[in-house]
């Protein structure tokens, strides 16, 4: 797990997060975690594989498509395109 330094914060901001953690019963370090994490990773980003199986589901794809759609594709890798 990585550790991060944060320097040159401002007394005020030092005492508001402190204040913020007591608020939320946790330390300051945890306080700085979840803001961060909340910061980065919101509730509502997009998660690419639920949203490939939400559109696979709308549109009625099944296993069996699946299953047919691998079946098809060649084993062997392209040939890379040539511009000669």
């Amino acid at each position: 797990m990585a550790a991060v330094t944060i320097r040159n914060l401002s007394e005020e901001a030092h005492r508001a997060l402190k204040v913020r953690a007591a608020q939320h019963n946790r330390s300051a370090e945890a306080e700085m975690r979840a803001i961060l994490e909340a910061a980065v990773r919101p509730e509502g980003r997009l998660r690419l594989g639920t949203a490939l199986s939400e559109m696979s589901r709308k549109i009625g794809l099944t296993n069996a498509d699946v299953e047919a759609l691998e079946h098809g594709r060649e084993a062997r890798p392209a040939e890379p395109m040539r511009f000669e």
